[in-house]
């Protein structure tokens, strides 16, 4: 069954299409939530939110399309948690100045495959949240301009903006941590 059945019967009440629906999206909303910066410990919880508040709003979903809702709808959960932790989000996603990461030791075996990886990983995490989230949506889940305008409310030309600047910061702090590495092991 294609995704828009799925949705249809989902609409309908029908709670093996909507089973079958968090099934085929459930890895890209916890991709996406770890990209964000979100703990370990945190991302199956965000995860279970952002489909609690699938299933609640599901009615109220229309034409558009559903994974640009869906991305919407875990960035705002990633934003609650956040202020849960009555932290701003920037504060939330700073990372030590050494860029040891101590919190996702078992998940960055796993996920993040080698050096470069890791380092990427960690510099996205130190971005601006306007710059990060755009060019984790662009480049790691293949959005065009015009769906992360409507995920994150912007215009595109802002969209834009923020990715170009985004990646000129991203490039400068890749340099820094490796060549702070090298003085470390050189």
């Amino acid at each position: 069954m294609n995704e828009e059945n799925l949705i249809k019967k989902a609409k309908q009440g029908n709670i093996i299409a909507f089973q079958q629906l968090v099934e085929l999206h459930y890895p890209t909303v916890e991709r996406f939530a770890y990209q964000l910066g979100n703990k370990h410990e945190e991302i199956e919880d965000i995860t279970q939110e952002v489909f609690i508040r699938v299933y609640r709003f599901l009615d109220q979903f229309t034409k558009a399309k559903f994974s640009t809702w869906l991305y919407k709808i875990t960035l705002n959960v990633t934003r609650d948690f956040a202020r849960k932790r009555q932290s701003n989000i920037r504060k939330v996603f700073k990372i030590q100045q050494d860029f040891r990461n101590d919190d996702y030791p078992e998940i960055e075996s796993k996920i993040i495959k080698n050096e470069e990886d890791r380092i990427l990983h960690l510099s996205i995490q130190r971005l601006d949240e306007k710059y990060r989230i755009p060019i984790v949506l662009f480049y790691f889940h293949d959005k065009k301009y015009e769906e992360i305008s409507e995920i994150m409310s912007i215009n595109i030309s802002t969209v834009k903006t923020r990715i170009l600047r985004g990646k000129t910061q991203l490039k400068k702090m890749m340099e820094e941590v490796i060549k702070k590495e090298g003085d470390i092991h050189g």
